[in-house]
């Protein structure tokens, strides 16, 4: 780990020396490929420094102890100077081993995620709807930017399925713990007699691809032209701007009316499918990253869930990592850090079980 450390510690001093340069500054994709990868190597330099400082430290501390007629004062603030040096030493040291733990290459990509009412009907679509909201409210309250792909409305205002991409630094790694089956306990609206309803919505997180993630061979599509509709004959578009984009090898099917512009709707649907047939073929490599995956997200069955949402107790339990929180309405207004941060921490935890290093 330490030659690890020195090899990071001197690329650190070697990007930023290249950063000086004229040659690369010049250069705009190598200069933020570069300020990317500073940026995410900065953290591990600082504390590694931290770690050979509190070293230093603490070896100064035992030299003063063991020199010859030492006072009793000089004594005393040498031994807290060495435990000092031995607490800091240790806690950079804890935040290494995370620090170095096997990034995500996803994370740092922005991410489409899609929503689908399961189990439940209507008062599942009304869920789905509620799910977008509070996914739209969470990814503004960081300053990132949404925009609806697709999205099949019900009479009501609910959303049979609805897809949407984020934008922003960092969306993957806060929003991949939210792919499965979200479940929800609540007396709908249209309830007579008061009684609690259980549905089902499931959401997929997928990590957006870019052209040089995956090349799709125009050949391989079939692309359809069909008139747009809405819930209800609303938003009916009298021009046949809806696009239906078939990938043939894989048979993935995705569509597109949400814009008035075919050429829009084209675009968007082909930014879904990139990053379906791309996630599709990571599964492929690892069937354990696969049966993973199948195992968050699911039929949209009653008896499967990541979460609950408890209207009448005014609660929310991830039951991943045993949490509950009693504070459901500012959860479903975009609040979701905790939740977020609570995983983020339980899986960091688990990955440095496996790495033997925990």
């Amino acid at each position: 780990m330490l030659k690890k450390l020195d090899a990071v510690a001197a690329r650190f001093h070697q990007i930023q020396a290249l950063l000086c340069d004229p040659e690369v500054i010049s250069d705009l994709n190598r200069y933020k490929s570069l300020m990317r990868e500073l940026k995410r190597i900065t953290p591990v330099t600082e504390s590694y420094r931290a770690y050979l400082d509190a070293l230093r430290a603490g070896e100064e501390a035992r030299e003063l102890l063991n020199s010859p007629g030492l006072d009793a004062e000089l004594r005393e603030l040498a031994e807290e100077e060495l435990e000092q040096a031995r607490a800091g030493a240790e806690e950079s040291w804890a935040d290494l081993k995370i620090l170095l733990l096997p990034r995500d290459p996803n994370d740092d990509k922005n991410v489409i995620v899609e929503i689908r009412g399961g189990a439940g009907g209507e008062e599942a679509s009304l869920f789905a709807g509620v799910l977008f909201r509070m996914y739209s409210m969470y990814a503004e309250a960081r300053g990132w930017k949404s925009e609806i792909l697709s999205a099949n409305e019900t009479e009501l205002g609910g959303f049979k399925e609805i897809s949407f991409s984020i934008e922003g630094e960092g969306a993957y790694s806060r929003f991949k713990f939210e792919s499965g089956v979200h479940r929800v306990q609540r007396v709908p609206e249209t309830e007579s007699q008061g009684r609690i309803h259980t549905s089902t919505v499931t959401v997929a997180v997928l990590p957006e691809a870019g052209e040089v993630d995956i090349e799709i061979n125009p050949a391989d599509l079939l692309i359809d032209t069909f008139r747009a509709s809405g819930a209800g004959g609303q938003h009916i578009n009298k021009t046949e701007s809806a696009i239906r984009i078939t990938h043939l090898p894989t048979g993935t099917v995705v569509e597109c009316q949400d814009e008035r512009s075919q050429h829009k709707n084209k675009d968007k649907a082909m930014k879904v499918l990139r990053s379906r047939i791309l996630q599709a073929e990571r599964e492929k490599q690892s069937e354990a990253i696969a049966g993973e995956r199948r195992a968050q997200v699911g039929t949209g069955d009653r008896s499967e869930r990541i979460r609950t949402y408890n209207y009448p107790q005014g609660r929310v339990s991830d039951h991943r990592i045993g949490l509950t929180l009693y504070k459901i309405e500012a959860i479903l207004n975009g609040d979701l850090d905790e939740i977020i941060d609570a995983l983020i921490t339980a899986d960091t935890a688990e990955k440095l079980r496996n790495s033997g290093e925990g």
